[in-house]
């Protein structure tokens, strides 16, 4: 690999784990801060698997969690030490429908992604449950981008020390 390509990888895990990280807080600060492209407000919650790490190469150390009634004490405990979010099962909510997926902050790749059931009718169009599947994905996809994009306003901007302070008292008081 490259040196360039190394540290093209390199700055977008380092991106990928910082808005992980933000968005657990702000999730847990600011339950209501989220709005979509039409100003819809919604829900996020990371929850249930989580990973978080710190360090590099043979100090590279790992904490995750992964259950459904999990109290994410050793990922919380982690963040305290240090470390950054680098994997998160996100639940997206807006108007009464719920999504879930999986995060990589490496890539920010999508994986096991869960959309709310459709119904099908008997009488239905047979590809009427698939375009409606895929409607429901694009939905989530918006919110995933208004995420990321409200995101990247407060990281270019001059709000970031203060969200970065914010961020460390938040973290100094997980456990």
């Amino acid at each position: 690999m490259s040196e360039q390509a190394y540290l093209g990888q390199t700055t977008d895990m380092v991106l990928g784990q910082e808005f992980l990280t933000w968005l657990w807080f702000r999730s847990e600060t600011q339950p209501l801060g989220f709005k979509d492209k039409e100003g819809v407000p919604f829900t996020l919650n990371l929850e249930q698997r989580i990973v978080v790490q710190g360090g590099e190469g043979d100090n590279l150390e790992t904490a995750s969690v992964s259950g459904s009634l999990s109290q994410l004490r050793e990922v919380r405990l982690g963040l305290r030490t240090g470390k950054k979010v680098t994997r998160a099962l996100v639940r997206f909510e807006r108007e009464e429908l719920a999504w879930q997926t999986t995060v990589k902050a490496e890539d920010f790749s999508l994986a096991a992604f869960k959309t709310p059931r459709v119904e099908r009718e008997p009488d239905d169009d047979p590809d009427a449950s698939f375009l409606e599947k895929m409607y429901l994905m694009e939905i989530c996809l918006g919110l995933f981008d208004a995420c990321y994009q409200l995101f990247l306003e407060v990281r270019l901007s001059n709000q970031w020390e203060k969200e970065v302070r914010d961020m460390a008292n938040w973290m100094s008081h997980q456990a």
